[in-house]
This record gives C-alpha cells, structure tokens and sequence, in this order.
C-alpha cells in the first residue's frame, strides 16, 4: 500500500491531507468541550446544531465549487481555501457566546466544502491506474482515522497540561501546513471538452450521480453511515462526560476506538477490494453498523451502559463505517469521465452530506429528548432504511458494461466507430444522458438497469 508514497506529487498530496486532518481531529475534541462549557446539558443540542451548520454548508458550495473547478487553477484554489480555514480556526479560541461558534463554523466548512471535493477528484487525474488509487483510497481513509485516533490521543495529552483552546491553534497549524505541501506540487486540471452554462455545470454532477445505479445505491448507503455516525459524533460527549462522569481525556479515547475500528478496515480493504467486488463489501460493513446500534441498546437496556461496552461499540461502528466509505471513490471513478469528476465528487459531498444533515440534529434532539435507547434504536431503523433503499437501487446484478444503440447520434459519429450498437462500460455523458439501452433522437433512453 505505501509504495504509491514514492510518487512526489500524490506524497505531498497526502501529507497534505494529514496535517489538515490531524488539526481537525484537534478541533473536534476542543469543540465538544467549548460546546459543554457554554451549554452545559445542553451541549447535545449545541453540537448538533454545529453539525447542522456544516452540513448546509458542505450540501450548498460543494456543487457550485464542483462546477468552477475546472475554470481555475486547482493548486491556487486549494492554497486559498486552507488560509480562510486557518483564519476561521484562529478565531475559535476567542468566541464566548454560542452563536459566534455558529458563524465561524459556517466560514470554516464553506471552505472545506469548496476544498475536499476538488481535492478528492485530483487524486485519480495523479493516480490513474486502478490499483494504485485502490490504495490511495485506503491511505486517504487512514488520513481521516487520524482524526479520530492520533488527534484525540494528542488531544488528551494536551488536555492534561492545557486549556482546550490551545487546540484550536493546532487546527489552524495544520491548514496552513496544508497549503505549503499542496503549492509544493504541481497538480493536473483537466479541462471539459465543451463549454457550458453556468446552470449546466451546476447541475452535471448531480445528474450524472442520480442517473447512475452504483451511485444511487452508493447514496442510499450513505444514510446509514450518518445514522450510526451521527451517534458517535454528537452523543459520545453525553454519553461519556454525563451519563458514564468521566473525564476529558476519556472523550479523546473514546473517538480513538472509533477510529481504530475504522484504521483496522482501511488496513485490509485493499487486498481485499483485489478479489471481491465493491458492493458485497460495502454492504456488509452496512449491516455491521446496523447490528452495532441494536446490540448496544440491548446491552444497555439490560445491564446499563458501561465504559468498556461504549468502546466496543464504536471501534465496531467505525469499522463498519470505514468499510462503506473506503470503496466509494473507486464508484466515483469509474462513474465518471476524467473532466467531469469534479463535479461528481461534489455531488458526493453535497448528497452524503446531505444525509448528515439529516443525522446530526436528529441525534442531538432524540438523544435530548428520550435518551440513550430510543436513540439508538431509531438511528438503527433510519440505517435500515438506507440499507433497503440501496439494496432496490443497487441491484446485485447490475451490470457495467450494457450493451446498448445510438439514435441520438449521427453514423459516422467517432464514439460509434461504425457500430450503432456497442457495448462498453456505461458512463453519463452528453452520448450516454441516462443508464439504458436504447438512446433516441431526442436524448432520452429506454432506462433498464442492467
């Protein structure tokens, strides 16, 4: 896996990631703790409400970062959006009143929103051989195990000798270290072969996302990775400085069993993405969060919550959890064409954050309003739901490569070579504006999934 590290520009592009993430992961923590300080009880409800405010965030730029990325240099681009990071970081430590952590999180994740997507799509433009960005992914998902395992680790030592807003001058350390690695190389940025209006370049991702079978079901799994996710991250700091009494340091290492169940995933997926296909694998790490939440409200409900049961539960919803995501960048890739994964990826970000969206408060508020249990059990259900969504859109027989004519296109067209009816791997396009296969003079197709 870490022979790609030889490659100096996805290198950089990974200590890039890294340093930006080992900050987050400090001002994850840090944010729990200002949020019980100045809400007390209340703080479910307060981190919710922060969570909220980056998704709307994530789920409104992204497309519109998506559309314009190819329009503008990308290394320039990415360079800018780490400096307003580290701006909205510095002044964290400085709030005193709830709604003054409101606005900065909205500039901070508005940036984010524009950065991560256009980051993401580079990857596969520097790695393009399949095995290779295989493991770039894996790599990519211990970037984000970081957050939850070696930043809350740092986060409890320093804790132990220092104020929580000292973290949040290590958050904005690590977006400016971002940026010198990401100016330090130089980063292709392919170019959309027509030109389109401004609600057509908008709009491209999410079209080409929702015409596309992986896609849909890679949506619907999405649900049930913010439902179980949604727990660990908005409740954790309930659950281990309210309910269980203990202490700050204690918060850090419960995200690290979250995060190590998710590293141990990212560690094996690779050899195992080698044999077996995306969607039996990703479907099993589903069903494991689903199982996870029901067995942690049995346990609850019959011997009261414990220390040592929170920690087994959340290394196993983080395994589960890295399990679906890790794969997600390889359907994005071979969903797309090389100039139009920007904007695919953006639709990624803004869709699965969307279903964030929708976790994050409903955690806070049922945790608030009926505790422990009923929240675990509803989360389960709304998983559950995801998980049968993705099973109707995702059939396991969907094919890629269909077989399929071309009305819509005139003979001597060069995708045709001669061949009205082809067969290839399908990929939403201008020649391929639905899955189907039959196109028509008017541009719309028979839509079979196949």
């Amino acid at each position: 896996m870490f022979e790609i590290l030889s490659d100096r520009a996805y290198r950089h592009l990974f200590l890039a990631q890294v340093v930006a993430l080992l900050g987050t992961g400090l001002a994850t923590v840090a944010l729990g703790l200002l949020a019980y300080d100045l809400a007390g009880d209340g703080a479910a409800m307060v981190l919710g409400t922060v969570f909220t405010i980056k998704m709307v965030a994530y789920v409104g730029i992204a497309p519109v970062a998506g559309a314009f990325a190819n329009r503008v240099d990308r290394r320039k681009l990415l360079v800018a959006l780490d400096v307003v990071r580290a701006g909205a970081a510095l002044c964290l430590p400085f709030v005193s009143e709830v709604w003054q952590v409101y606005v900065l999180i909205f500039f901070l994740q508005s940036a984010s929103a524009a950065f991560t997507p256009i980051f993401q799509a580079t990857i596969p433009d520097v790695l393009p051989e399949e095995a290779r960005y295989t493991r770039a992914l894996s790599l990519s998902r211990l970037a984000y195990d970081l957050e939850n395992i070696v930043s809350p680790t740092l986060a409890a030592l320093l804790l132990a000798v220092m104020s929580y807003n000292t973290l949040f001058l290590g958050t904005m350390a690590g977006f400016l270290a971002s940026a010198l690695f990401v100016v330090s190389v130089f980063l292709p940025s392919p170019k959309p072969e027509a030109p389109r209006g401004i609600y057509d370049r908008t709009t491209l991702g999410l079209r080409i996302y929702l015409a596309t079978p992986r896609l849909r079901g890679l949506l619907s799994l999405n649900l049930a990775v913010a439902s179980a996710g949604a727990m660990v991250l908005v409740n954790s700091v309930i659950l281990v400085r309210g309910e269980l009494g203990l202490s700050q340091s204690a918060l850090g290492w419960t995200m690290f069993a979250f995060g190590a169940g998710s590293m141990m995933a990212a560690l094996l997926l690779p050899r195992l993405l080698d044999n077996v296909k995306d969607r039996p694998v990703m479907f099993g790490g589903a069903w494991l969060m689903v199982a996870t939440l029901l067995g942690f409200a049995a346990t609850v409900s019959f011997f009261g919550i414990s220390w040592s049961t929170l920690l087994l539960g959340w290394f196993l919803i983080g395994l589960g959890y890295s399990i679906v995501q890790t794969p997600s960048g390889r359907l994005l890739r071979k969903s797309a064409h090389a100039e139009d994964r920007p904007a695919v990826f953006a639709a990624q970000f803004a869709l699965s954050h969307a279903c964030w969206l929708l976790a994050y408060p409903l955690s806070g508020w049922l945790m608030t309003r009926f505790g422990t249990v009923p929240t675990l059990l509803i989360l389960a259900a709304v998983a559950l739901a995801g998980i049968f969504a993705a099973l109707r859109f995702w059939p396991a027989d969907t094919a890629d490569d269909v077989e399929h004519t071309h009305d819509n296109l005139p003979p001597d067209h060069p995708h045709l070579q001669g061949h009205k009816r082809h067969s290839h791997a399908l990929i939403i396009d201008d020649a391929h504006p639905h899955w189907g296969s039959h196109y028509s003079d008017a541009g719309r197709c028979r839509e079979e999934i196949v």
